[in-house]
């Protein structure tokens, strides 16, 4: 998923700098590279959401969890696992839905399927909801030890302190 993101991103990159440099230099411009921008840009965002998912990346707060006895955090874990696959749910069958209104839809500028751009929410649903349900029975079965595992990412993390010029003295 990592190297599918990361070639989403490249060919937007390529697209848009493209466009640009076309528009203003030669007055020309690439008709798809908008309509193409914005269909990997929302693939992008639910592929990457998805890698931060299994990797336990996005940011939450678990100051009450933590402050829980095992047993209590197990339970408090094990309803939020249940809310976030009801919610995935939600999202998966919205996207469905949506995906298969859509197929017969055409892009105006690519001529592409929308079921393409709606179908992105099925591409992140699936695995959500297995990441989801795999986690929540090793939570309930305790297989995943509540208290020394991080199941979100505090913001301060991943901040990299900027040297001052004290530092470097």
């Amino acid at each position: 998923a990592r190297f599918a993101i990361a070639c989403l991103l490249g060919c937007m990159v390529v697209l848009v700098f493209g466009n640009v440099v076309l528009r203003y230099a030669f007055n020309q411009g690439i008709t798809v590279s908008e309509e193409l921008s914005r269909i990997f840009f929302v693939w992008l965002t639910f592929l990457g959401a998805v890698v931060a998912m299994r990797d336990h990346a996005h940011l939450g707060v678990d100051s009450l969890v933590r402050r829980l006895s095992p047993a209590g955090a197990r339970i408090a874990l094990v309803a939020g696992h249940i809310m976030m696959f009801g919610a995935t749910w939600l999202v998966l069958s919205g996207s469905w839905t949506q995906t298969l209104i859509n197929i017969p839809t055409l892009a105006p500028a690519t001529g592409m399927s929308m079921g393409w751009f709606y179908g992105a929410g099925l591409a992140f649903a699936v695995p959500a909801l297995l990441i989801i349900a795999w986690n929540g029975f090793g939570i309930a079965t305790g297989r995943i030890d509540v208290a020394s595992t991080h199941f979100v990412t505090d913001s301060e993390e991943h901040v990299t302190p900027v040297p001052t010029d004290e530092d470097r003295k």
